[in-house]
């Protein structure tokens, strides 16, 4: 549940006695005799006691408690920073505050009428995102959530719908990758996901195993039949509705969900085995984008597609040099069995081609060598279109999830030549998987418009951009600032 928002253009008032302040104001050396700043006195006294300058505070905040009790922290700001070190920045002086467990923060902008919008949207998209409380299983939690915004010498029109829904869908996406593996299983994924869609008025289809089978879906088949009960995997088709004014575009986003890797037969060790409950980030960073896109009244048709099953290993589990066929009647050599997601990722794509959409866009935790070429702090991307390349990139800093371009040229497919089949799953000994990966499902979308994001920022210890949990939801905003720019 989100905090609630409540507005109004007037200063604070201190005699109302708030118990927690966030005073947010541009790159400046003094403040003008115009501003009226809460806490303007302790905020100067506090310098001088450290030795500082006004604006050494700029992205670096400070705190301090007023006399009536109340906890102030200051933060300034420069426009001309990137979005993303204007989130950082603001998560940490919110962090100053949050510590407290707080159930109201007031919010205070200043500057010209154009700096106070930026200033206001970035503090509400960051207040309502570290506000919240993820799912914890603690006996006794240790974090009250956030149950009021007050926000100060602003006023927006439409009550910042886009950033609430925007972090309505980043908070989907963190709390369903932070579940247990044992309580987040592909039946109750399917089951929360069909509940979530009868609220939404989404659309809701399923492909479930037997049909999957029938149709010749080999390659999901192959990974999902190594469960237990194999028949909880299924892929899942949603799609949003629009009562009037059809958009024109319509884009497939398809997301990688595997509930537990284990690796399969190729069994992973107990340090790359831990966390592998998230290996369904992309199926949710997917979800999010369609609730985020819905609840922002984005006008475009999206297709959601949610490749839902296991990585498991039992006497069916699927081998290597097994030779598997696809959607799309592709043979492909098995090579290791902790290849399994894109394999899951292929059939589900061509499933999402067969429907002739002007773009598909794939979310997936996809690949190991992705996080060694770029750490935890990007994420990659790869794209059969230039324009769609520039485009992610562009939304990327838009945004604050910042995204890496990386080449797919066609001489990459030597390495998945196969004697035996028409294509290898990957290789056993390559530094560059990631791309081998791309090139891989590129081979599924029919020469399709097509953007593949390997989430290597799918964490990252102590936060990343405006989100400060170690979980960051990465890419349901930049999903969001991309389909603004589609035309």
């Amino acid at each position: 549940m989100l905090a609630s928002l409540f507005q109004t253009t007037s200063p604070i008032d201190l005699s109302t006695q708030p118990s927690h302040i966030l005073v947010i104001f541009p790159k400046l050396e003094k403040l003008p005799k115009k501003y009226s700043v809460p806490g303007e006195t302790a905020l100067e006294k506090l310098l001088l006691r450290r030795g500082m300058q006004l604006h050494d505070i700029l992205n670096a905040p400070v705190s301090a408690n007023l006399d009536n009790g109340e906890l102030c922290a200051w933060v300034m700001l420069d426009t001309e920073h990137s979005v993303f070190e204007q989130q950082v920045c603001l998560r940490k002086a919110l962090k100053l505050l949050l510590t407290e467990n707080p159930t109201e923060i007031f919010l205070s902008v200043h500057g010209t009428t154009q700096q106070k919008k930026v200033f206001a949207e970035l503090a509400t998209y960051v207040t309502w995102l570290n506000g919240a409380i993820l799912p914890i299983r603690k006996s006794e939690p240790t974090r009250k959530p956030l149950n009021k915004i007050f926000l100060h010498n602003y006023k927006d029109d439409d009550n910042f719908l886009t950033q609430r829904a925007v972090a309505e869908g980043n908070l989907l996406a963190r709390g369903l990758t932070m579940l247990p593996a044992n309580e987040l299983t592909p039946k109750t994924y399917r089951e929360q996901i069909k509940k979530l869609a009868e609220n939404e008025g989404w659309k809701y289809q399923e492909f479930d195993f037997d049909t999957l089978k029938q149709m010749g879906a080999g390659a999901f088949i192959a990974v999902a039949q190594g469960s237990h009960d194999p028949k909880e995997a299924s892929i899942i088709h949603l799609q949003n509705t629009f009562k009037q004014n059809q958009p024109q575009k319509q884009v497939a986003i398809v997301g990688k969900g595997i509930c537990f890797d284990t690796g399969g037969l190729n069994l992973k060790s107990a340090r790359y085995m831990q966390g592998m409950h998230e290996d369904m980030n992309g199926s949710a960073v997917a979800l999010g984008i369609l609730l985020a896109a819905t609840r922002a009244e984005i006008p475009v048709q999206i297709d959601c597609w949610l490749a839902i099953a296991q990585n498991h290993l039992s006497p069916g589990a699927y081998k290597q040099n097994d030779i598997i066929s696809s959607l799309n009647k592709l043979s492909i050599e098995i090579v290791h069995t902790d290849a399994e997601g894109r394999l899951v990722l292929a059939d589900t794509l061509n499933l999402a081609a067969n429907l002739k959409p002007d773009l598909i866009i794939d979310f997936a935790t996809l690949t190991g060598s992705m996080i060694s070429a770029v750490g935890s702090r990007y994420s990659g991307i790869f794209s059969n279109r230039e324009d769609l390349a520039q485009k992610a990139i562009a939304a990327g800093e838009a945004s604050g999830e910042r995204v890496c371009w990386f080449p797919m040229d066609a001489d990459y497919d030597e390495d998945l030549e196969s004697e035996v089949a028409d294509i290898k799953q990957c290789t056993l000994d390559s530094n560059v998987d990631h791309i081998l990966a791309a090139r891989f499902l590129n081979r599924f979308v029919n020469d399709t418009p097509w953007l593949h994001m390997d989430l290597s920022a799918c964490n990252h210890k102590g936060g990343l951009g405006a989100v400060d949990s170690y979980i960051t939801g990465f890419g349901v905003n930049w999903g969001i600032q991309f389909f603004r720019s589609l035309r």
